[in-house]
């Protein structure tokens, strides 16, 4: 198993450019908070990762998270539950794929 700081260096040369790929993924589409990628430079390689690969995941078999918000609710049978839904919005990408991966395996 390779270190955090060596899968950055092998996948994207350095942190500035993984943190420049998670940047452009998190666009209104995928990330809860407006404008708040600032912080990004500050977070752990580890957990930039993560964020990758969940946004690149989510982007691929969603698009955007409101279709994977649909998706959640379908698989719950919940899916005119628009209390529900209004509780699921609020949550970040990560915890949203999280509880669909959980959904699909059960």
């Amino acid at each position: 198993m390779n270190s955090p700081l060596s899968i950055v260096k092998d996948r994207f040369e350095s942190k500035e450019k993984l943190v420049a790929a998670v940047k452009a993924l998190a666009t209104g589409d995928l990330w809860v908070g407006e404008g708040e990628t600032s912080a990004l430079d500050r977070v752990s390689n580890a957990k930039l990762l993560k964020l990758h690969r969940v946004f690149t995941a989510v982007k691929e078999q969603f698009g955007t998270r409101q279709k994977l918000i649909d998706a959640i609710a379908t698989a719950e049978g919940r899916a005119k539950d628009d209390g529900y839904r209004s509780r699921l919005d609020k949550l970040s990408a990560p915890r949203l794929y999280q509880m669909f991966r959980g959904k699909k395996r059960a």
